[in-house]
């Protein structure tokens, strides 16, 4: 046991981090920066080392993320946040499961960084104002004015989030044996007819379509006619992706890919697939998020 409040809160931290940036190698390298910082402190004059370390992790995730947004200007095809292996109890608190969903962090991409933070630390943390202020370093009334925005922002682009699990999980499995079995009408079933499917293959893997795909018909033959294409053995399989039913995508047993869906009626209203490899190191092993 420690009684170190970095080690304490360390699962905190690294959750505001990969909400701020939609990257776990991003979010860590922002922890260990952060880390240093805390190391200089006097720990005996820190009144609240939770708030402390908060203030200081979004002001390194801040500026890491104006330096990844001039990077993903150069990005090859549609840019996705980079995928997490959850366990099921995520999902147990529907707040963070929705905060750190791959559509929800697809959304947050679209504000800019002063106001995602306000929004992330507002919205999901639940971290009044003046605390904000301090991490963001505005005004207090300036922080309420850009919480105010940022929240009107993200309604008008969330997704539908409140689906049954049940309902979730069942769409998975049958997009799974679809998949598998290369049904072409097995997927029709399954997909909505205006499903938006977009993939992130950061220029690195063969097939990945570089805009996103429309229409439950052109993506089923899409799907169909990529996976024949592979020299070896596919399979995909459930797994808890980002605090939601997901899939991940094998070939020749090596992680290939892992997807990621919305459901509404229990049809897949969206695919978001993410085979960049360089991506794909955080899928290995669960990740501990808390909030």
């Amino acid at each position: 046991m420690t009684d170190d409040p970095f080690v304490t809160h360390r699962s905190l931290l690294f959750t505001v981090a990969y909400e701020l940036l939609g990257s776990a190698a991003d979010a860590e390298d922002v922890l260990q920066e952060s880390w240093l910082r805390w190391a200089d402190v006097a720990h005996d004059e820190v009144r609240d080392a939770r708030a402390y370390l908060v203030r200081i992790v979004t002001r390194q995730a801040l500026n890491q993320l104006r330096t990844v947004s001039r990077r993903r200007e150069s990005y090859v095809g549609e840019w996705l946040p980079e995928p997490l292996l959850t366990s099921p109890d995520v999902a147990d608190d529907v707040e963070l499961a929705e905060s750190v969903s791959i559509a929800m962090l697809t959304v947050l991409e679209t504000l800019g960084p002063t106001e995602r933070a306000v929004f992330v630390l507002r919205e999901v943390f639940d971290v009044p104002y003046d605390e904000i202020a301090d991490a963001v370093d505005k005004s207090p009334a300036a922080v309420r004015q850009i919480a105010h925005r940022a929240k009107d922002h993200v309604a008008a682009r969330r997704p539908r989030m409140d689906v049954m699990r049940s309902e979730h999980e069942e769409a998975v499995e049958r997009l799974v044996a679809a998949m598998n079995t290369g049904d072409v009408q097995g997927l029709m079933d399954v997909l909505a007819p205006d499903v938006v499917s977009v993939a992130d293959g950061g220029g690195k893997v063969r097939g990945a379509a570089l805009r996103p795909i429309v229409g439950a018909d052109r993506i089923a033959r899409y799907l169909v006619g990529g996976l024949a294409k592979f020299p070896g053995v596919f399979v995909a399989m459930p797994a808890w992706v980002n605090g939601q039913p997901g899939i991940r995508v094998e070939l020749d047993g090596q992680l290939a890919g892992v997807v990621s869906l919305s459901v509404e009626g229990g049809r897949i209203t969206r695919i978001y697939s993410m085979a960049n490899p360089d991506k794909l190191g955080w899928v290995q092993a669960e990740a501990e998020l808390a909030r």
